[in-house]
């Protein structure tokens, strides 16, 4: 399975990401299939930049987005990546508030 996803690249403290179609078993920084943008991180602001086209051409073909790429996908504006998103959301688990019954208060001496 194909997978889009991040691939750091830069020097300690400096880190750049290329966003890259690679096999999902490949290691992170392996061999990739087809290069279609960076991202930026560390810039004021942060920039992201992705060929469209290869994108959609990729997404039609079946790869799929890391749960990070559809996240910044997703602020770039490209529709159906909520569907990526989901597992992510699920696998957080949210506080629960716990109802603690309120004591009663202690009868008044006398």
């Amino acid at each position: 399975m194909l997978k889009i996803r991040l691939s750091r690249t830069g020097k300690n403290a400096q880190a750049s990401y290329r966003v890259v179609v690679q096999e999902h078993t490949a290691p992170v920084k392996g061999k990739f299939v087809d290069q279609i943008g960076f991202y930026l991180p560390t810039a004021e602001p942060k920039e992201f930049n992705v060929n469209e086209e290869k994108v959609k051409h990729w997404l039609s073909v079946g790869a799929q987005p890391s749960d990070t790429v559809a996240a910044l996908l997703k602020k770039e504006g490209f529709d159906g990546m909520e569907k990526f998103l989901d597992p992510r959301n699920k696998k957080r688990k949210k506080k629960k508030e716990v109802d603690e019954p309120e004591e009663a208060p202690a009868p008044a001496a006398e």
